[in-house]
């Protein structure tokens, strides 16, 4: 996997953007990461990548946000011929089952309840990128 490629983080939370950040930044994570704030300016990305902007490697993508939610995100994504195959990950506070569900139902790749505190977060940042970025096998 090519550590040029970007990684999307939609995120409306500007204290959660910045502990992501941080904990790759922490894991030196090689691939740049993009964030949009709020699923409308996630939304706004497709027609830049449809006029040959890089596509992301992986999209971390929060439920919860103003404006447009994240399963609206994700299934608008999913439902695309170009974007279908990028892997999403839910990253969200929720660990509600009926949340867990309608994000597998909408095409989620994983679905990881966001942690509680900067080093366990680190943890899931790590492990993220090594499978998602390094061992995951995309189409070409």
């Amino acid at each position: 996997m090519s550590a040029d490629l970007p990684i999307l983080l939609i995120e409306d939370n500007p204290l959660d953007v910045d502990l992501t950040l941080r904990a790759f930044q922490r894991c030196e994570l090689a691939n740049p990461i993009v964030v949009a704030r709020d699923g409308e300016e996630a939304l706004a990305w497709i027609p830049r990548w449809e006029a040959g902007e890089t596509l992301p490697v992986l999209i971390l993508l929060d439920l919860n946000m103003p404006r447009i939610d994240g399963l609206t995100v994700l299934r608008t994504l999913k439902a695309h011929a170009v974007l279908r195959c990028i892997p999403i990950v839910v990253l969200t506070t929720s660990e509600e089952e009926r949340d867990i569900q309608c994000a597998y139902e909408s095409g989620a790749n994983s679905y990881i309840a966001k942690p509680v505190g900067f080093d366990h977060f680190v943890d899931v940042a790590r492990h993220i990128e090594l499978y998602w970025c390094v061992i995951n096998k995309l189409p070409g």
